[in-house]
């Protein structure tokens, strides 16, 4: 098992490849896409230019040489870009809403995951979702009053529409025509899935990517009109045995799952860890399920972390663990001390195994 850090496109520095290292990390797992929210300017991540770091200017973010660049810099510090996380809602957004341009998009992300292999990119998370993450809120109930992300369905409006022009939280087209996307069924969406994956497995092979499907955050079977992908921890295998293939794999969010209603996590684990489809971990703790529940420090929710390591070192898994995001400490760079510690505590649990 590796231990490693995810950073944002704008932390894609070298300070922070150095307090990645300084924490014990050997391999990143990075964000490129951008997000806008519905009162900023849209612009496709294709589109974009390469702004961060000592990269070249002037290149798209997903261009070979931009990819080998970062994976060059990273190395540079003694660390290594294992994966990335997520494409941008605006160059796929026909893929999850079965739109007019999904042909088009699909040949576009086969060209990213191309690229990403000859980086020597391992894997490549994605999250197959309409409402995609929504609805979490900010809350002291972590030890020692500590700011963190809950989940209480109570005080929201579980029904708000996803409006047209916007898929995954995120708005694509600010000057899309009122209302609201299609009404869909369980059905139709799983159907889209297979498509995508029949698309892209083949590419992935190719290329030596594993895609990991993050699960749904928060796990609601319906949220926003839509209906969720995998909301349960069986519904993983479903995923894995609808397009079948060694590039089929998941992303375990150790949260996500434990906030699931159905099953138990260790159990999931012990599942697909024995069949080698854990492409990366997400390590994270939280205490309370759906419809109501709270992020807390590693060390201090209902997930036994040192039973989930342990399982994973018996399957042998090789990927990397990384605390996808937890409570910030009250000082002065809340972020960077409440990874330090998260960073620190899995890096004891490693060491002990």
């Amino acid at each position: 098992m590796k231990l490693g850090l995810g950073l944002y496109r704008h932390m894609l520095r070298d300070e922070e490849f150095a307090f990645a290292r300084q924490c014990s990390c050997t391999d990143l797992i990075i964000h490129l896409a951008n997000y806008y929210s519905n009162d900023q300017e849209i612009v496709k991540a294709t589109d974009e230019k390469v702004n961060y770091g000592d990269s070249k200017a002037g290149e798209s973010i997903w261009s070979l040489e931009s990819l080998l660049e970062l994976q060059r810099r990273a190395q540079a510090r003694g660390l290594r870009i294992y994966g990335i996380e997520n494409f941008s809602p605006a160059d796929w957004y026909d893929v999850l809403l079965d739109g007019p341009k999904k042909e088009e998009q699909m040949e576009n992300l086969k060209q990213i995951i191309r690229r990403v292999g000859q980086a020597g990119i391992r894997c490549f998370g994605y999250n197959f979702s309409l409402a995609g993450v929504w609805g979490h809120q900010k809350t002291t109930r972590a030890r020692g009053g500590a700011v963190s992300t809950c989940f209480h369905a109570d005080q929201l409006d579980l029904e708000a529409r996803i409006p047209n022009g916007e898929v995954w939280n995120m708005t694509y087209d600010p000057n899309a025509p009122e209302g609201h996307i299609p009404d869909i069924g369980y059905e139709e969406l799983w159907a889209r899935l297979k498509w995508f994956l029949e698309q892209i497995l083949p590419v992935a092979e190719e290329a030596g990517v594993m895609m990991a499907l993050h699960p749904d955050d928060p796990p609601m079977p319906y949220l926003r009109g839509t209906p969720r992908m995998v909301y349960q921890p069986e519904l993983y295998q479903k995923v894995l045995d609808l397009v079948p293939s060694p590039c089929n794999g998941i992303d375990f969010c150790m949260g996500s799952i434990q906030e699931m209603t159905h099953g138990d996590i260790y159990e999931a684990l012990e599942q697909y860890a024995a069949q080698g489809r854990i492409a990366y971990a997400h390590v994270r703790n939280v205490r309370g399920k759906v419809p109501d529940y709270t992020e807390v420090f590693v060390d201090d929710g209902d997930i036994d972390i040192r039973r989930t390591l342990e399982i994973l070192h018996k399957h042998h898994f090789d990927g990397v663990l990384i605390p996808d995001h937890t409570p910030q400490l009250q000082c002065g760079d809340p972020w960077h001390a409440g990874m330090a510690y998260a960073l620190g505590f899995i890096r004891a649990q490693l060491m002990a195994l």
